[in-house]
Formats: structure tokens, sequence, C-alpha cells
């Protein structure tokens, strides 16, 4: 055991531990990620990111790369099995707030492989894979995590100031960091199917559809190049044995596509589960991503979630491990993060039922994206209408967030007479489209924290600084 001790151990190299080992770089930590799979599977998994996980892209600095590789999303329709339109869900098609399209498909493999090509620009972080975590033991000052290298007989031993679990469903840190799960009422198995087009069917359309026929619900996907989405929903009786055979799915998949006209890339039964970990950090140990919560897929959320999760997390680890008493900030991040995942966890649920339970003959309803506010902390001033939530990124020449980095923001409508630490102060006198941003929110200064969300409001600058000073860590 070498006596290095790292600041920060991420345990799984998915899309969450990559962004989180990502942004951790940035703040200039050291960083261990340990993964147990030798190379990025290859199928496709995850296919949707919203404007607030592209915006965390571009503070990794993959976003532009990645916008080459995505399709923008039109929305989506849910169709009766009259193939009525009963309820719709379109997506903006042009740039948002947040400096980015409202709504994206992807290729999972495509992010991952963006992910960790910027990751091999840090000499800090230090990717070992086909590392089979075994224990992790919070000794107090530092916690130590042993891991099993595949094929090799000697375990070997690693020390952090912190472990994040971003190791999935089946999480060992959630197993040893002792939290239980809250089931928030949904479960049912489904089938995933992924093709490959061999010629163009424009017929099939870009949106998403989810077909809502009550005996047996189904989902298209229309996603990045030659690729195509259905998810079906299984009965009890049915086998993973007996669906997943050719047969079974073409014949389900007939009234769309042929088999002459694709191959199946892949084929998958999942178990969809609205779980939601009841504790997300104890000492030294913390959870992320599906180790943290696990929706199901109606909104799209899935991955997004965990992006969120990595966002808020970057930055307070940063100031706890500098920080002589970083429980004030490190138990912040399930006060936020919490209620947040659970508002979008119950709204997948919601979505589920209507999926299961359409009225005939009603006028086609549209749905609106939601935009929970953070859980309460105290690290954002509550009683304002827009903290809490995801801060506008104006154009100023370039975008807001490549202009400062990953600080403390305050936009105001005077000019800067004071530093602020850890943070950047931009005035309208300057940068004239920041008093538009500012006529948005409906004020004269705002604070925007370095995962991108409004801190606090207020009529002057000074006023608001004062609350900085009272808030920000």
């Amino acid at each position: 055991m070498s006596d290095h001790i790292y600041d920060v151990c991420v345990v799984g190299l998915g899309p969450t531990g990559a962004t989180l080992a990502n942004l951790l770089a940035q703040f200039d930590l050291s960083v261990l990620v340990l993964e147990r799979e030798a190379d990025i599977y290859p199928l496709p998994r995850a296919v949707h990111f919203d404007d607030e996980t592209m915006r965390v892209f571009q503070a990794v600095g993959i976003a532009d790369a990645l916008a080459e590789k995505v399709l923008i999303n039109p929305g989506m329709k849910f169709v009766s099995p009259e193939s009525e339109t009963v309820l719709s869900w379109p997506r903006p098609q042009q740039i948002t707030s947040q400096g980015w399209h409202a709504s994206y498909r992807l290729h999972q493999p495509d992010l991952e492989h963006l992910l960790r090509a910027q990751l091999g620009a840090y000499p800090m972080v230090d990717v070992k894979t086909q590392m089979l975590v075994q224990s992790i033991e919070d000794l107090g000052d530092r916690a130590r995590i042993r891991a099993h290298p595949n094929g090799d007989a000697a375990a070997r031993s690693f020390d952090a100031r912190y472990v994040v679990g971003c190791d999935g469903a089946n999480s060992i840190t959630r197993r040893v960091i002792g939290s239980d799960v809250e089931d928030l009422g949904f479960t049912a198995r489904w089938l995933v199917i992924d093709l490959l087009l061999h010629q163009p069917r424009p017929d099939l359309g870009d949106h998403s559809i989810q077909f809502c026929d009550p005996t047996r619900p189904m989902t298209y996907c229309r996603n990045p190049g030659p690729r195509r989405r259905w998810e079906i929903t299984l009965h009890r009786s049915e086998t993973e044995a007996q669906v997943t055979t050719p047969a079974w799915i073409w014949d389900k998949l007939a009234r769309w596509i042929m088999p002459h006209e694709a191959e199946i890339e892949r084929r998958a039964v999942y178990t969809f589960k609205s779980h939601l970990a009841t504790t997300w950090r104890q000492g030294r140990l913390l959870l992320a991503g599906d180790a943290a919560h696990l929706t199901p897929p109606f909104m799209g959320q899935g991955m997004c979630m965990g992006i969120r999760d990595a966002a808020n997390l970057a930055w307070k680890l940063a100031v706890a491990v500098s920080h002589p008493a970083p429980d004030r900030v490190l138990d912040s991040y399930q006060q936020e993060r919490a209620p947040h995942a659970r508002a979008y966890i119950k709204k997948a649920v919601e979505l589920g039922a209507v999926i299961n339970a359409i009225n005939q003959g009603e006028e086609p309803a549209q749905m609106r994206s939601i935009a929970p506010k953070l859980g309460t902390s105290e690290f954002w001033c509550g009683a304002d209408r827009h903290a809490g939530r995801p801060a506008p990124q104006p154009y100023l020449g370039a975008r807001l967030d490549d202009m400062v980095g990953r600080r403390h923001i305050v936009l105001s409508r005077n000019a800067a007479h004071r530093t602020i630490p850890n943070g950047v102060w931009l005035g309208a006198d300057s940068h004239p489209q920041i008093a538009t941003t500012l006529d948005a929110l409906d004020c004269h200064s705002v604070w925007i924290r370095p995962d991108h969300y409004v801190g606090a409001t207020a009529a002057s600058a000074d006023a608001l600084i004062a609350k900085l000073s009272d808030l920000a860590p």
C-alpha cells in the first residue's frame, strides 16, 4: 500500500463517475477512479439528456464535440390504441436560457469516449480499470478502499479523503454506508430493443412515441444515425428467454418494421424501478447517480439526474478538501439533491401511469417540462423565487461559463468595486447582455454558484454580496 492519499476516489466510470472526475480535476483535486470493466460498454444504453446536462458537459469541455454526435429531439407524443395523439410534450427547438437545446438524443458510447478522453488531459487523475472493489472503510481522517485487479489474486489498497460511489444500482458503496432504499411505487419489466436500420425510414418519425395500449404499452425512440429503439412492457408470464428471441421481437415490431429492414443491435430485459436512497452520505463516503436513485425512463432523466449530482457535489468536495469543517457543505448535497431527484422520479411514475390508463375521446393535452427547485439548504436563499433553480447562461461574446470557469459569479447592473473570494463579478456596463438576463430575473444582481444554480438575487450588488458572504462556504 502506498502512503499517497488521493483527495477523492470515484468508484465507477460511467457517465456520472467520469463527469464527476473531470469536474474534480478542474478544481485541482487529485482523483483516483476505480472501474471494474476493462473498456466502455459498446452498445446503446442511455439515449436522452437535456440542456442543463449539456451545460455540465460544456463545463467538462466536451459539449461542442458531443453536439456533432447527437440529435436534437423535437419532443414526445402519447398515442392511443386508435393512433390518436392524446398527450403531446413538444421540446423547444431554439436555444434555451441554458445556452443549449432543450432535449437531445444520444448514443451513450459516444458520450463515454469523450468523457474518458477528456480525463486523459489531467495528470492528477489516476484511472484504474478492471478493478473490482471489495471493501471500503472510513478510517476517520481518510477512507481506505481495497480492490481486486481482475486476473490478479492480490488485492490492492488505496487511501482517499473522500469516496464517491457512482457504482450503480447494486452499489457496494451504498451497502457500506448502510443506506436503505425507499420505493416510490413503480416496478415493471420492459424489453429494450435497439435496431440498426439498413436504409432510411423517415416515416418512423423523429418524435419519441409512447404507445398507450393498456394491454401492451410500448415506446419508440428516434436515436442518432441509423439507430432506433423500441421498449415493450412484458407480462408476468413472459420469460426473458422467450421475449429475447428474434421471432418474438419481430412479431411485436411488425406494425412498424420488418426483419429485412434492420438488424437487432441489442436486446435486454430491464426492471424499471423508482428508488431513492435514504442516506447519501456517511462520513467520508457519498453516493451519486444510480447508486443514489433509480427512475422509470419515461421522463428521460435517469442519466441527467446523475450528472446533476456530479455538478452539485464537485464544488462542495473541493471546499471540503481544504476546509477544516467540511460537514456543513457536504450535508447540503443530499439536502439539495434528494428532493430534486424525488420530483423527477414522481413525475416519471405519473407518466408511467398515463401510458397504462388513457381516457379515450379526450382532446389532446400538452405537457410541459418540470423545473423543480433544489431541496432546502443553507447554500441558497430559500425566500428567493429564482434561487435553487438553474441560472441563465448569457452569451457575452462567449458563453458565460466558458469565460469564468468553475467559480461563483455575481452578475450585476453596475461595475465591480470589490473582489469576490473564489469568484468573479461581471457588470452590465461592460457586458450589456447581462442587463437582459437581470431583466428576466427581475433583479439588480444575481449570485450563480459553481454548479450553475442561482444562490440568490438582490436589489443591489452590496446586498447580494452580503448574502453570498453569509451563504457561500
